[in-house]
């Protein structure tokens, strides 16, 4: 029995497409994240940061990895029906707990958010992953766009600094250059959202989200999950985030200490 959230056609179109939107995920958490979110902007944590150069409009603040210190996240997390979902849509027995994430774009900001993909920052492999991406504002102009069928590639996107636009790892020639979307013709999602709708997309889905040029703010809560076949693997460099002193080895199922189990069938 799936989640009523979602159908058999969420389903199937999360595995062919690797992206998929779901109606009012967290439309019964809304105020609680906006209040987790304040809480973050003001009490940043150790990875907060800043992503615009000097004379760039507007602000645009992220930060991650603050699910046990802000009571709002882990709240929402524990409490809505996103793990279940997350396991209907991977085909999952279990889920585990990866990370959270926000990202604030106050109006006025006219920079987007890079094409890239999250897969290859992080220290994870295995094809049972999902992120949501819900906004915690009504977007139209900003929402996040994903490239449809972008994790079944047959080599993953050349990681890079956000300001720094430079590489992430030594290892340039493994990956694909990051590719210009609207330029090549791909199939690009993107959709009109209300606050708590949530963009499920797989950890190697080719992803951006426009600046914010409105009058309004646009703050978005990120829940990256993981499935039964996710493994810990080691990269040439720091991951992003970079869970200093994690002890796992190659091929190791995340420590459930660090990365709790949230949901099991």
């Amino acid at each position: 029995m799936t989640h009523p959230l979602i159908t058999q056609d969420h389903i199937d179109t999360f595995q062919r497409d690797g992206v998929v939107l779901i109606k009012g995920l967290f439309a019964d958490h809304v105020e609680t994240l906006r209040n987790g979110v304040d809480r973050n902007m003001a009490e940043p944590g150790p990875y907060a940061a800043e992503n615009l150069k000097t004379g760039e409009s507007g602000r645009f603040f992220d930060d991650y990895c603050n699910w046990q210190r802000i009571p709002e996240f882990e709240t929402v997390i524990r409490d809505s029906p996103a793990a279940q979902i997350a396991a209907d849509l991977m085909q999952s027995q279990t889920v585990q707990l990866f990370h959270d994430h926000v990202l604030v774009k106050e109006p006025g900001t006219s920079k987007p958010t890079p094409w890239h993909t999250d897969g290859p920052y992080y220290f994870v492999e295995g094809q049972q992953t999902v992120s949501f991406w819900s906004p915690l504002d009504p977007v139209t102009d900003a929402s996040l766009r994903c490239v449809a069928g972008s994790h079944k590639w047959p080599k993953p996107v050349l990681p890079t600094r956000w300001l720094a636009e430079t590489a992430f790892y030594p290892n340039e020639d493994d990956y694909m250059p990051v590719p210009d979307p609207d330029a090549e013709g791909m199939e690009v999602r993107e959709y009109s959202m209300e606050a708590g709708d949530a963009v499920a997309f797989n950890y190697n889905i080719l992803h951006g989200a426009r600046g914010n040029e409105t009058t309004s703010r646009r703050r978005a809560f990120s829940l990256r999950l993981l499935g039964d076949d996710v493994r810990y693997t080691q990269r040439p460099g720091p991951t992003s985030p970079p869970f200093p002193g994690h002890d796992m080895v190659q091929g190791q199922r995340l420590r459930a200490d660090w990365f709790p189990e949230i949901y099991r069938r």
